[in-house]
């Protein structure tokens, strides 16, 4: 797994790759302390993963990540952040992130990286907490009007929670080859890009 980690404290980047590299599947190929340096090094190492803080000086990572991913649709970026703001979660969110960690998770940080890779989306515990109150502003959706089948509609509910695809097919009883086939049909129904855009979908519209 090649990562490229992004923070505006060198101390802590130093940090991030000396624990991530402890696993030996795991190769840190740089680090940059800003935006800017995010959607370069991004361009110019294509890494599986990229680490990246929020709050940062001139381009922040909520600026850089809209940046990487318009121009790489299938960018995988984790945000790593000290802050729990209702308004950066909602923005990662609808920005593709495909997870939202805090700093002080730090025990999580790797489960979580290798999830990511695997094609998941990772929220911390707070931040999971947090996820239904977020979207204030509801519209309704009539799931039947979009042929939403009831157990659709129940695994929406769960990736709305937080949980993987491995997490749901043990809460079903399904293989996870079944989940990802009813995800793969809510994508399509929904016409939404991934499972990120389905939990928030489904926030807005509870």
């Amino acid at each position: 797994m090649k990562l490229v980690i992004i923070d505006d404290d060198c101390l802590v980047s130093g940090a991030l790759k000396t624990i991530l590299e402890t696993d030996p599947d795991v190769s840190v190929c740089a680090s940059g302390t800003d935006g800017t340096e995010a959607v370069r090094l991004y361009r110019e190492h294509l890494p599986d993963i990229l680490l990246m803080d929020i709050r940062m000086k001139k381009v922040n990572g909520l600026e850089a990540t809209a940046a990487i991913r318009k121009e790489f649709p299938d960018a995988k970026i984790l945000l790593l952040t000290t802050f729990s703001d209702d308004e950066y979660i909602v923005k990662a969110l609808q920005l593709g992130a495909k997870g939202y960690l805090l700093k002080q998770d730090y025990a999580n940080l790797l489960p979580a990286l290798k999830a990511v890779a695997s094609g998941q989306t990772v929220f911390g515990c707070e931040i999971v907490s947090k996820l239904p109150g977020l979207f204030r502003e509801k519209e309704s959706f009539d799931y039947d009007s979009a042929d939403i089948s009831e157990r659709e509609l129940e695994i929406i509910k769960l990736i709305a929670s937080g949980m993987s695809n491995k997490e749901i097919a043990a809460e079903l009883f399904l293989s996870e080859g079944t989940v990802r086939n009813y995800l793969s049909n809510i994508l399509d129904k929904l016409n939404l890009r991934d499972r990120t855009q389905v939990a928030v979908f489904y926030y807005q519209h509870r």
